[in-house]
This record gives structure tokens, C-alpha cells and sequence, in this order.
């Protein structure tokens, strides 16, 4: 068995082999769920992050995969993120992920890393094989999932709130909104994080961009609901995203209301309209999905209200090296 580095990007072949290890995975690891589409992959493999540098390994045959985020940002020298590491059910328990992992750790030390994150499934291989390694639950969360109605299943359009309006956009948000949102995303700095070692960025209408032209660089779609006041602030917003178009699960992205606007119902409003503009413009979409921490009540309190049922447990592993 050999362990090779792969380009960034990676050729053609090399993405194909890669997708066929992440579906045959999910099929064994996580059957009810859609297996990740070709383009989904090709997305996050071929496009540069924004937040830092991409590390990818593969064993030979198309047996296991290893991909790794090195945060560029001053605020995160120290840490990065295991983003996959997977290997086939059927070359499981041969020393592949041991392998991938020796691989993985040697280039976090080399870049001088002193901590690792990971997301991972509870109750499967993911997390067995985290707690074998000493990654420790630092952030307990959980999958959440509702449903896109039909057509015919669609009621009356949301209320808006009073003293409030609800804008929304498709791929980037407009440049004389933008420095607003950014602002608005501040209020997600009293979100529960744990004990993660990741430092919180500053949001400026630079990095909204670059975090929002990535998904539609990897061939995503991407929108933005805000509730917004009569001198335009952003008191409120959510963010919509497709990794695949074509796909029939979406993910909803980070949801926030500032502080001084809680209390109005704006979360669960913009979340409505974005579930009606959802509807209507994806045919195909069938579920949308998003992860909330276990200690974020408030934010779980929403989505139950909207629909939302738990559909498997998650948490932010993280190890110190």
C-alpha cells in the first residue's frame, strides 16, 4: 500500500477515484442520505479554499482519501481542519486510515500546527476512529432536516414582521449590502463554539464575498435572506446554499440575528422566506439541512418551530498535537 500526495488541483481521474471512495462510504456509513454528486466533489477539490491552503493524500487503488484545510489567516497559523478522511468499507481494517493519518499529521507538524478540528458522525467509524487517534469532543451538535414542501402543500406567504423588510439575492450580495451583512455576521460571535482551538475572524464585505464567490466558483448556488430596517441595517439574516444545483438537498448556512433585533420573530422569518424562494426556484430540492449545537437552545427552539427534526448527532472533534 502506498500513500501518495495529490496535485491541487487534482487531474480528472484522480477526482473520479476520489468521488468513488466518498460514495462508497456514504452508502455503507450513511445510506438514507444522497451519496455527494461528481460536481460537488469536483467543486471542493479543484477550487482554491478561501480561509487557507488545501493538503490532499490517496492510497493506491481507490482505497482512501485525505483532504486537509491549513488555515492562512494570521488569527489561525496554529490549527486547521480535517476535512475527509475516508476509506472504502471494503478496505476497511487493513492500516488505510492509520496510514492516511500518519500522512495527514506529518504535514500538520511540518507547518508547524499545534491543533486539528474535525466534524464527525456519531455513532459510526468516524468517531471510533477519531477517539483512537485522542481527538476529543469539543462541540456537541446535531444534524437537523426539513423537508421542501410541494407545490400543493405550499400555505400562504410568510408575514413579514413589522418595522422590517425581507430582501433577498442569488449568488453575492450586492456590493452596498454588503458591508452591512458583514457587520450583521458579527452577532455570530456569541455562538456556541466550546473548546474549539479555531480563532473568529472579523467579517468585512471582502471576506463575505470570498466566502460567498467560493460557492459559486465550485458550481453551487447560493442565496441570501435579510431582514432589514428602514435605515438599512441588517438586523437579521440566513444563507441558502446548493452544493450541486441539480441536487435534492440543500444546507442551510449560518443564521443570525443581532442582538438588538431578538425577540421579533426574525429568525424564524427569514428562514420562511428562504424556504418559500427555495421551493419555488429548485424544483428538485427535497430537504434542506444544517447543524446547530446541542447548547444553542435558541436556535434549535427556531428550527423545531419551522419543522426542522433531528436526524443523526455530530460534534467538532479536535485534537491537540
Amino acid at each position: 500500500m502506498t500513500i501518495r500526495a495529490l496535485p491541487v488541483p487534482p487531474t480528472d481521474p484522480q477526482v473520479d477515484d476520489w468521488w468513488a471512495v466518498l460514495v462508497a462510504a456514504a452508502a455503507a456509513d450513511l445510506p438514507r442520505l444522497p451519496a455527494p454528486s461528481r460536481l460537488e466533489v469536483a467543486g471542493r477539490l479543484c477550487v482554491a479554499p478561501a480561509r487557507g491552503r488545501a493538503a490532499l493524500w490517496a492510497a493506491d487503488g481507490a482505497q482512501g482519501v485525505a483532504g486537509l484545510l491549513l488555515f492562512t489567516d494570521e488569527a489561525n497559523r496554529h490549527t486547521a481542519y480535517l476535512d475527509v478522511l475516508t476509506v472504502r468499507p471494503d478496505a476497511r481494517r487493513r492500516g488505510i486510515g492509520t496510514a492516511l493519518w500518519q500522512q495527514v499529521r506529518e504535514e500538520l507538524l511540518a507547518q508547524g500546527r499545534t491543533s486539528v478540528g474535525a466534524v464527525v458522525d456519531l455513532g459510526g467509524p468516524g468517531q471510533a476512529f477519531a477517539q483512537s487517534l485522542g481527538f476529543e469532543n469539543v462541540l456537541p451538535m446535531a444534524w437537523y432536516v426539513q423537508d421542501v414542501p410541494r407545490h400543493e402543500d405550499r400555505g400562504a406567504p410568510a408575514p413579514a414582521t413589522p418595522g422590517y423588510e425581507l430582501h433577498a439575492w442569488h449568488g453575492l450580495v450586492p456590493d452596498d449590502w454588503a458591508d452591512a451583512v458583514a457587520k450583521a455576521h458579527g452577532a455570530m460571535e456569541d455562538a456556541p463554539t466550546g473548546g474549539l482551538d479555531e480563532k473568529t475572524e472579523s467579517w468585512t464585505a471582502e471576506r463575505l464575498h470570498a466566502a460567498h464567490r467560493l460557492v459559486l466558483d465550485r458550481g453551487g448556488e447560493l442565496t441570501t435572506v435579510a431582514a432589514v430596517t428602514a435605515s438599512g441595517e441588517v438586523a437579521a439574516y440566513t444563507e441558502l446554499v446548493l452544493p450541486d444545483p441539480g441536487g435534492a438537498r440543500a444546507l442551510q448556512y449560518d443564521t443570525v440575528v443581532v442582538p438588538a433585533h431578538r425577540g421579533h420573530g426574525l429568525g424564524r422569518a427569514v428562514k420562511l422566506r428562504m424556504l418559500e424562494l427555495a421551493a419555488r426556484r429548485h424544483p428538485a430540492l427535497r430537504q434542506i439541512a444544517t447543524t446547530v449545537a446541542d447548547e444553542n437552545t435558541p436556535m434549535r427552539a427556531v428550527n423545531e418551530a419551522l419543522g426542522y427534526r433531528r436526524e443523526r448527532g455530530a460534534a467538532y472533534y479536535q485534537l491537540k498535537l
